[in-house]
């Protein structure tokens, strides 16, 4: 059947997957860095992905299509919550689409800088559309307590992974190569506390890093226990 269907110029898609996480449909997904529409079926033709595309590389199209299948929408959606990490729907990964803000005025709330869900590592899909082109963070937990600015100085811009390598009680070494390996990471920033058991979460980057083949600029700071910063080393 001739219907309105969406088409990706992937000469203009910059790889961010804005449009993949505002498809409700899951019709939208992000091969070798670019947004592809995978089936046809998937696509309602009502455009939720037009406005998110910050490059203007989406747009309708009538063309011969196969008919919109919500049947086969809602079964793809049950299947994807029922293979969620640990069962749980609070673990679904989503972007976070935030406007810039202007400066904060005394006594004003500060903004949340977070641009992703989860953020635990080991909650945290290996591929997802935010990790190409994105600038990491690995924290540890303690660090967004003891830090007062830590959104600002740390989140902003970046995408934010986070743990505790003593209470988890894993290595994330591998977990954290698979993404660095699967994924255009630009840089990689670590922040710990200044308590030995963070060196585990330093370690793991470190050990991911060399495992990923890749060369990835790297910093590590490190925060004391009263929220100063002590340490900012890399390459």
């Amino acid at each position: 059947m001739i219907r309105r269907i969406i088409e990706i110029d992937q000469d203009k898609c910059n790889g961010c997957g804005a449009c993949a996480a505002a498809c409700h449909e899951g019709a939208i997904a992000m091969v070798e860095g670019k947004a592809r529409l995978m089936r046809d079926d998937y696509c309602d033709g009502l455009g939720d992905c037009l406005p998110a595309c910050p490059t203007g590389a989406i747009r309708f199209v009538e063309r011969e299509a196969a008919a919109y299948d919500e049947a086969a929408v809602l079964a793809a959606k049950a299947q994807k919550k029922a293979v969620l990490p640990c069962g749980c729907p609070g673990s679904e990964a989503k972007a976070i689409r935030r406007q810039e803000t202007p400066a904060v005025s005394a006594g004003a709330p500060l903004a949340s800088q977070l641009r992703q869900w989860p953020v635990q590592i080991k909650l945290a899909p290996v591929n997802a559309p935010w990790f190409q082109g994105a600038e990491l963070l690995v924290a540890a937990d303690c660090t967004a307590y003891a830090y007062a600015s830590f959104h600002q100085d740390f989140i902003k811009g970046r995408v934010t992974l986070v743990g505790c390598p003593k209470l988890d009680g894993v290595d994330y070494a591998e977990k954290l190569s698979q993404i660095l390996r699967s994924n255009d990471i630009r840089s990689v920033t670590v922040v710990r506390m200044e308590v030995p058991c963070c060196g585990g979460l330093e370690n793991a980057v470190k050990k991911a890093l060399r495992n990923s083949g890749k060369l990835i600029p790297w910093t590590v700071v490190t925060i004391s226990t009263d929220g100063r910063i002590l340490e900012d080393s890399g390459c």
